[in-house]
């Protein structure tokens, strides 16, 4: 009954990451929304290699939402060249270049539990160019992205078979991160009306 419930949640985590990807999508062509590029670059990288990392655990069903939302962010990274911001600056240089120098050492790390805690970091830091855009520019992003996506790993920690560094840290650090991103949009929104 209990792997019955974990592949549920995998599949619900799935299901909402894709869910997420459609209002974000309509967003981005009506020129509502500007993704930024450099974000979704390292989210792209980072969500379809921890794909791989979660597979490797055997946890199949808590790597379907992030295999979604790798999907969704190697979309949305490529539609960013045309549509995305112009609102590029020096610190969101200066995080894409320590993105990748954490990437490096991601690389190098044979220690899987080290590994996941820089992958969690170089996430982090991919958020860092959008939470400055929209604390900016409160209106560029579609929120029901990041509350879907939170809600995505959400349910993809849920559907975790054996819980340990390596199978939930990065999951819920994306939780976390979402739930910042929409805690931000929220509260700038309030001081900025459209």
């Amino acid at each position: 009954m209990i792997v019955e419930f974990k592949e549920l949640f995998g599949i619900l985590s799935f299901a909402l990451a894709f869910i997420s990807f459609f209002p974000y999508l309509r967003d981005i062509f009506s020129k509502k929304t500007t993704p930024h590029i450099y974000s979704w670059l390292v989210w792209a990288i980072l969500q379809m290699t921890a794909a791989v990392a979660i597979l490797q655990q055997n946890s199949f069903y808590s790597a379907l939402g992030v295999i979604g939302l790798g999907l969704v962010s190697l979309t949305v990274f490529i539609l960013s060249f045309k549509y995305g911001t112009k609102n590029i600056t020096s610190f969101d240089t200066t995080c894409l270049i320590g993105a990748f120098i954490a990437i490096g050492f991601w690389i190098f790390t044979k220690n899987a539990a080290i590994s996941i805690i820089l992958v969690a970091i170089i996430d982090f830091i991919g958020f860092l160019p959008t939470y400055r855009k929209v604390y900016q520019e409160p209106y560029s992003e579609t929120l029901f992205l990041y509350v879907m996506s939170g809600l995505s790993n959400f349910f993809s920690l849920l559907s975790i078979t054996t819980y340990s560094i390596e199978s939930s840290l990065y999951v819920g650090s994306l939780v976390v991160t979402n739930a910042v991103m929409v805690g931000i949009t929220l509260i700038r929104r309030q001081k900025l009306p459209d």
